[in-house]
């Protein structure tokens, strides 16, 4: 970062950076936040381009991966291909919870669930950390079902309004979720811990899945050693395919290991799908007509179109920042780094070894994240632990691509408020952003919307 300022400490004594005289310079190809992997897109369907230099094999994987993304799954009929949906279930389809490859919707209610889920869990594994789902609803619950099988429960939720003013006496107003578990169809649900969660965007996740586990552990300050309030950790989860603890990379707590566990895992538990990696199931005990619903193969997921699915996530690009190079954005990443979101939501990886596609590695990205957890504070937690993750931990979301959410998803996403949840090791940045003037803060969400 090349920057000059023309004064010293600019959050003495907490006053607003409006009177200091600041520059930022453009550096040169920062808007490439996949390096030449990225593309230039602005539009609905900015989620779905695939990475520059595919060949022509690659390029029917992709297409091919692309179509059972988008298709709708049937639970047991003629077309074997795609059967095998269910019996419960959240979504018929992988773009059902994220539509233009976006992110999904939150829970209203009256509405079956499109993008957004409530895990469920008991107790953990003694010796893993993993969660153990419901004896009777298992490790979420699935507000949909095939014919002639009972649905498990439906959710409602209900928002309570929060009213705060900004130092500059700015009035702001947040939305506190509460979530109900209602229509039983298995009896009631007592001494649950419940986790609500919406599916994410799913650009640059074979980037992600690139990144060597040497390269997130650089970031790791679980103790704090440096005294600076920032503590980030890594979550080391269990990956059923190699058999092995690894460092969880995927997910709102970083609980998925590498992309074909999150898609596998995503096929059985959002659509009751099996695979040669989630073999079983989703049908606890007593959910009869669940466990004597003809099933669609075994597996129903064949390996075939695991793979061509995990080509096409892998080989989905991230677009290009806009607007880089105007003035209030390059003002908002001054105040960004000086307001030290820089020290989760971080920059500067070099991807390593992909056995999933050899065009993401030795890539230098910049996702906006260290993949760690982090102890965001009382206001977010879910009080459920999952694996590593205590109740106030999740991972840092990468911020790549959320400018582009209002155009793919056909709403904004109120980013000002998401910071204003921030709490924990978050809490002073937080602070200093509140602590900004007006016109500052619009200059930081500019920028944040221009990643």
């Amino acid at each position: 970062m090349i920057l000059f300022f023309n004064s010293c400490n600019l959050f003495d004594d907490h006053k607003s950076m409006i009177n200091y005289d600041y520059v930022a310079i453009y550096e040169e190809g920062e808007e490439l936040l996949a390096g030449n992997l990225s593309v230039k897109t602005n539009s609905k369907n900015s989620f779905g381009k695939e990475i520059p230099g595919l060949i022509f094999k690659e390029k029917i994987a992709f297409g091919l991966g692309n179509s059972l993304f988008s298709t709708p799954w049937i639970s047991v009929g003629s077309t074997t291909a795609i059967d095998g949906l269910g019996p419960t279930f959240n979504a018929r389809s992988c773009i059902g919870c994220h539509s233009n490859d976006g992110r999904g919707k939150p829970l209203k209610n009256g509405e079956n669930s499109m993008g957004f889920i409530l895990r469920l869990s008991i107790d953990n594994d003694s010796l893993t950390g993993e969660p153990i789902g419901h004896q009777t609803y298992g490790k979420q619950i699935q507000d949909q079902s095939n014919i002639g099988v009972q649905y498990e429960a439906k959710v409602n939720v209900n928002y309570q309004t929060l009213k705060g003013i900004y130092p500059d006496g700015t009035k702001y107003e947040l939305r506190k979720p509460t979530y109900t578990i209602f229509d039983k169809n298995f009896g009631e649900i007592n001494n649950i811990k419940t986790s609500p969660r919406v599916a994410q965007q799913v650009i640059g996740l074979g980037l992600i899945d690139a990144l060597s586990e040497k390269s997130i552990l650089l970031n790791v300050d679980e103790f704090d050693k440096n005294n600076d309030g920032i503590s980030g950790k890594a979550n080391y989860v269990t990956n059923v395919i190699t058999k092995k603890s690894s460092i969880g990379k995927f997910g709102w707590k970083a609980n998925q290991p590498s992309l074909r566990q999150q898609i596998a895992d995503a096929f059985n538990g959002d659509m009751g799908l099996t695979s040669s990696v989630f073999t079983n199931q989703n049908c606890p005990l007593p959910q009869d007509k669940c466990n004597d619903y003809p099933n669609g193969g075994d597996p129903e997921v064949i390996d075939s179109q695991i793979d061509n699915v995990v080509f096409y996530q892998s080989s989905i690009a991230v677009p290009k920042r806009r607007n880089f190079k105007k003035q209030n954005v390059l003002e908002g990443k001054v105040l960004f780094n000086k307001s030290e979101c820089i020290k989760c939501h971080a920059k500067n990886f070099k991807t390593s070894k992909s056995i999933e596609n050899k065009h993401l590695e030795g890539k230098i990205i910049h996702p906006f994240s260290d993949f760690l957890l982090h102890d965001m504070g009382e206001g977010l937690a879910d009080n459920r632990n999952d694996f590593l993750a205590n109740g106030k931990e999740w991972r840092t979301q990468p911020l790549w691509g959320i400018g582009l959410i209002p155009k793919v998803n056909g709403r904004a996403r109120n980013i000002e408020e998401a910071i204003l949840w921030h709490g924990g090791e978050a809490e002073n940045s937080k602070i200093k952003f509140m602590n900004l003037s007006s016109i500052e803060r619009k200059k930081v969400l500019d920028y944040i919307n221009s990643l």
